[in-house]
């Protein structure tokens, strides 16, 4: 690659494939490399525009007449966990998150493989091999941290680590938030709520770091998929005016946010 596409970033768009969201649409993704010494900046700048980071890649939806994908953000600070939230928490209070580099482990694969045979068999990503989950982790050259999720063991207490590998979650840390890249969990402990959990952590984990926002990446009206996204609240979504704010399912958007 060049020193000019280093510094002055090349935008390309894919051809129409199958939209995996919503049925008989198809979509477009514009992209862009996240490489050299800037591309920290470049990813916060991104993602405040409503681009996803993908590896070294950034992308957003390019769809010919379609805008259902929706940026969502959480408002770290004002956020109050609603009941179901508060159940969620404590039924997994025997959880310790332990924030890592980027470094990929066989222990974590083994979870990612299983999530990906239980949830997403016939998805886009069920052929990845352990290679494949390496590059995903460390192919980055942005700021990017590994959450691992582990129950508590006898010695935890004193350690402060804990023992078996139940959920990861691979985050960015922006100037404004955290980005939650891709997590995945032990699907054998389903009932433990993990993604709801995961997300409940990175906004106590976004507060106590000074961050105002937790990224969620797209939420889509009308996706079961994506429908989990919309109740954490309040959160801001991205429209062509700005960052709108929603304080409450069905509200209409408020006044544009900074």
């Amino acid at each position: 690659m060049t020193q000019h596409s280093r510094d002055t970033p090349q935008f390309y768009l894919t051809a129409p494939s199958p939209c995996p969201y919503l049925p008989g649409r198809h979509e477009r993704k514009v992209f862009t490399h996240l490489v050299g010494d800037r591309a920290g900046d470049l990813n916060d700048l991104l993602t405040h525009g409503g681009f996803r980071r993908s590896q070294s890649i950034a992308y957003r939806p390019a769809c010919d007449q379609c805008r259902a994908c929706v940026s969502v953000r959480v408002v770290a600070n004002e956020f109050r966990p609603s009941r179901n939230f508060r159940k969620v928490m404590a039924r997994n209070a025997d959880i310790i998150g332990e924030q890592r580099s980027a470094v990929p482990t066989s222990e974590q694969y083994s979870v990612f493989r299983a999530y990906l045979d239980a949830r997403h068999r016939h998805g886009g990503m069920a052929d990845m091999t352990v290679l494949d989950y390496a590059m995903m982790v460390e192919d980055s050259h942005v700021e990017t941290r590994i959450i691992e999720y582990r129950k508590r063991g006898p010695d935890s207490g004193l350690t402060g680590r804990g023992e078996e590998l139940i959920a990861v979650a691979l985050t960015d840390v922006l100037s404004d938030g955290l980005s939650m890249v891709y997590s995945f969990f032990e699907p054998s402990q389903v009932s433990r709520s993990m993604g709801t959990f995961m997300i409940l952590d990175h906004i106590a984990r976004a507060r106590r770091q000074g961050l105002p926002y937790v990224y969620l990446g797209y939420w889509i009206e009308g996706s079961k998929k994506m429908d989990y996204k919309a109740r954490f609240l309040p959160q801001q979504r991205l429209a062509p005016s700005g960052w709108l704010r929603i304080d409450a399912q069905g509200d209409a958007a408020s006044e544009p946010q900074d």
